[in-house]
């Protein structure tokens, strides 16, 4: 009797599966269906823990890469090896043994619907040793229970799915040679220059850094300048308003020549040459992209990339909203019949009735023909109640209703408003005046979760402008004002995304942006916000307040990276869109890891000449003194220095394992702490720390042997 088995990428996501059928038993590594019309003799559901099997490292091909040294490099091997990662063992042999089972005929991918999730099957497939199996592809956006049974009753072949497969094993792979080579060649020839701590080089996140670190010399460099412009205040029949000349200089005496020439003194007559009004409409905000949710998400909240990834993957699991892992923002026909079936309902949810603009489709956000693997994120067909509701966490509800209402605004009316434009003529110079007033909130009435601040910048903006009348005459306050020009404004971390989908090119009108056009940007839409997480984990970035800024340590990265390709978010990019190609069918792995080889045969040549001439040692000097805590009391030669949650040795990818916590028993581990250890072998008493009772207790801590002792009151002599 022929059995099919699926796999899962991870458990939740496996029970989400069984949930949509009849369930036989449950196991600690599968969970078994009872027969039914579509698994006819049944089916065994298993699944990974995310990556249940990685790249080997570079000392389990050779021996001589387990050193860390220059005359190691390139590690390049014949053929790229996986292992079972770290404490995964009983989970694969159960999905080794399956795969390998003769009654196994058939075996479902059901991982996540991306190239990742194709990456993890086949990784553990073929790790399996298991030959000769019928695979299909599940390709959901909802794990509802509908949605699941209809995808399980229309699986695809695995054409689609093999290309994703060679794409992200590509990207995996092209990732891996960068980072194990770059890691090692920065690191030790920088550690001739007295740097004493490791450097991650990696082939998107370093393009990245240096992206930030541009924008940073760019504000450090800034001189401000003044500027001198020509203002008018004028007084008319009906009220008061004001207008700027279409001049800006400079220099203070062209702005004094204007107004001699035109003689206009403090105050002039002059007269309403132009005032027309215009009906103007402001359509509602297209649907949610991950990368646009993620921006909204940091503007409204300052939620960091990577938390809404996880919380809206956690939204996901509960059936509540479509894939999240999304690049664009359309819809298809399918997802706005069920969407505008249940407006109501949505409505209800929302706690706001509007009456329905349209129930037809409109091409800004359903077209069929810009959907490819998922659609725009929005909610499904579930109707949460209210105890649902209140189950979410703060941030997982914000999140919600902000896909919510943002799906609803596709059909409320538009936003309405009324612009005014006057021109007002003062001895024939024109000064110009715009000015808007609301007809109706439409659409925006949605969103009135808007910070007060932003409100009433735009009140503001909007001056009221009374009731003119052409040839109208006025009375006008001219005089010249100085402003002074600013800089460029650091990055927000919720601007990293864009930045990294635009190779930070500049984007005028950041409100209406389409980001989700055709560019050429740096990572997918499903890696960025880990790459930023990464960055700011190897310690190349800060983000204080929601502004990101580059780190010392991350300094020097781009100083020494400056004029080769990982310092090149447009190349970089180019490498995107080729592993694309290869997704599409159109490119060869074999092609790219080709590639990738000889940039790092280039590298190795060129970075010891190109570091040799560039002035770093002036910065490392600068940062080792900040960083170094005490000489390592172990090996003798490195020293102790900081991590982002401990402290090691900088002699750690050389063989010294000396390593000490950031914090013991819920107490930090000041640097002083620390130093204290390493020198004197004994720290202060420090108070408040916890037994894993639950008691408090106070005592110093004594480094004796490689190991951290209490030393409590009593003890001592």
């Amino acid at each position: 009797m022929s059995k099919i088995a699926i796999l899962a990428e991870k458990p939740s996501q496996a029970k989400a599966y069984a949930d949509a059928f009849l369930v036989k038993a449950r196991h600690k590594t599968h969970i078994e269906l009872n027969p039914c019309s579509t698994f006819p003799n049944g089916a065994i559901i298993t699944w990974g823990i995310g990556h249940l099997v990685e790249l080997k490292e570079p000392k389990e091909y050779r021996k001589e890469w387990s050193s860390w040294s220059l005359s190691s490099l390139p590690i390049l091997p014949n053929r790229y090896e996986y292992k079972v990662s770290y404490g995964k063992r009983v989970q694969f042999n159960f999905i080794k043994d399956l795969f390998n089972d003769p009654a196994v005929s058939t075996i479902l991918n059901c991982c996540d619907c991306d190239r990742e999730g194709s990456n993890i099957f086949y990784s553990i497939y073929y790790m399996t040793g298991a030959r000769n199996k019928t695979i299909k592809r599940l390709w959901i956006n909802s794990l509802e229970v509908d949605e699941v049974r209809k995808g399980f009753n229309n699986l695809q072949d695995n054409k689609k799915d093999l290309l994703l497969y060679y794409e992200a094993k590509t990207r995996q792979v092209s990732d891996w040679l960068v980072g194990m080579n770059g890691s090692r060649l920065y690191t030790l020839l920088l550690q001739q220059k007295g740097f004493n701590e490791s450097l991650s080089i990696g082939r998107v996140q370093s393009p990245t850094v240096y992206l930030i670190y541009q924008r940073q010399k760019e504000i450090e460099s800034f001189v401000s300048t003044p500027f001198y412009e020509i203002e008018g205040n004028f007084t008319a029949e009906n009220g008061t308003y004001k207008g700027k000349a279409k001049i800006k200089s400079d220099k203070k005496e062209e702005g004094l020549q204007i107004l001699q020439q035109h003689n206009i003194l403090e105050q002039n007559e002059g007269f309403v040459k132009f005032a027309t009004k215009k009906e103007k409409r402001a359509k509602s905000p297209k649907l949610h992209a991950l990368s646009t949710l993620q921006a909204a998400a940091n503007k409204k909240w300052r939620y960091s990339p990577a938390n809404v990834l996880k919380l809206v993957q956690g939204l996901y699991e509960k059936k509540l909203v479509t894939y999240p892992r999304t690049d664009t923002q359309f819809i298809t026909d399918n997802e706005f019949a069920y969407l505008v079936d249940n407006v109501e309902r949505y409505q209800q949810i929302a706690g706001i009735s509007f009456p329905i603009a349209s129930k037809r489709p409109n091409k800004r956000y359903v077209d069929s023909s810009k959907v490819q693997e998922h659609y725009a994120i929005v909610p499904t067909k579930s109707i949460p109640t209210e105890r649902k509701l209140q189950g979410l966490s703060i941030e997982e509800r914000n999140l919600y209703f902000e896909i919510l209402k943002t799906t609803l605004a596709m059909f409320h009316s538009d936003y309405i408003y009324e612009e005014t434009k006057v021109i007002t003529d003062v001895n024939r110079l024109e000064f110009e005046t715009t000015g808007n007033t609301e007809i109706s909130k439409g659409w925006k009435e949605l969103f009135t979760d808007i910070k007060q601040e932003t409100v009433d910048r735009k009140k503001e903006a909007m001056q009221a402008i009374p009731l003119l009348s052409k040839g109208e005459k006025v009375l006008g306050v001219v005089k010249m004002t100085e402003g002074m020009t600013t800089p460029p404004k650091p990055y927000t971390e919720g601007q990293l995304i864009g930045m990294m989908k635009t190779c930070g090119k500049t984007v005028e009108n950041e409100e209406e942006m389409e980001i989700l056009k055709e560019v050429e940007g740096l990572g997918t839409e499903a890696t960025r916000s880990g790459i930023i997480e990464t960055i700011k984990r190897h310690g190349y970035i800060t983000v204080n307040k929601n502004i990101v800024s580059v780190t010392p340590k991350g300094v020097i990265l781009c100083q020494s990276i400056e004029g080769n390709l990982l310092s090149s978010p447009s190349m970089t990019a180019k490498w995107e869109a080729y592993l694309k190609k290869i997704g599409n069918g159109e490119g060869s792995p074999e092609h790219f890891i080709a590639t990738v080889t000889r940039f790092i045969n280039k590298l190795i040549q060129e970075v010891p000449l190109q570091l040799q001439v560039q002035a770093l040692e002036q910065n490392i000097t600068a940062i080792q003194k900040v960083s170094v805590i005490a000489p390592c009391p172990t090996c003798k030669k490195g020293n102790i220095v900081q991590r982002k949650t401990y402290y090691r040795c900088s002699e750690h990818e050389n063989g010294c394992k000396q390593t000490f916590p950031g914090q013991m028993l819920g107490k930090k581990l000041s640097e002083k702490d620390i130093k204290d250890l390493c020198t004197k072998g004994r720290t202060r008493v420090i108070k408040g720390m916890k037994s894993k009772a639950g008691k408090k207790f106070s005592a110093a801590l004594k480094f004796e042997n490689q190991n951290i002792t209490f030393e409590f009151a009593s003890n001592k002599k």
